[in-house]
């Protein structure tokens, strides 16, 4: 994982303001967040340069491209192949996000499918690469609390 410089409470300001309306120009973040133009135009252009800011694709919902169903393969590797292991996951398409984990697992692969019948045949395809010992398949039932970051934007923010 890339280290990050923490971002100081103008930064947390900015990022909420952006997160408020992502699509924002630079003049109405410069007014939501109490900044000059210039200040935000370089303040963001140093929160991409540093990797802060992730790609727009986080936004994209799966469903609206075909693929409804969202889970997860827990993944045991053979020792030492864990970087062989995740250049093959990162060549399969409905692969969307792989963290390596302690414990008795060793990958967390989040996947998503078509239909039930696309998960077995993505699932399948992550236990033949060569390295996976074991998977374990778990189906997104619900999701209680999306993705999000703004409490933690504002604790920094009031800093």
């Amino acid at each position: 994982m890339p280290s990050f410089d923490r971002i100081d409470p103008t930064d947390a300001r900015l990022l909420l303001a952006l997160a408020a309306q992502p699509r924002s120009t630079t003049v109405a973040l410069a007014e939501a967040s109490g900044l000059s133009r210039n200040t935000v135009q370089a303040r963001l252009a140093t929160l991409d340069r540093n990797g802060v800011v992730n790609s727009f694709e986080r936004r994209i919902n799966p469903a609206a491209l075909g693929y409804p169903l969202t889970a997860f393969v827990t993944t045991r590797v053979a020792q030492r192949r864990l970087d062989e292991v995740g250049r093959a996951l990162a060549a399969i398409p409905e692969v969307l996000q792989v963290h390596g984990l302690t414990g008795d697992t060793d990958l967390l692969v989040h996947v998503t499918a078509t239909d039930a019948e696309d998960l077995y045949r993505v699932a399948g395809h992550i236990l033949d690469i060569r390295g996976v010992e074991r998977t374990s398949t778990a189906l997104v039932m619900r999701q209680l609390v999306p993705y999000r970051l703004e409490p933690l934007l504002r604790r920094a923010a009031a800093r």
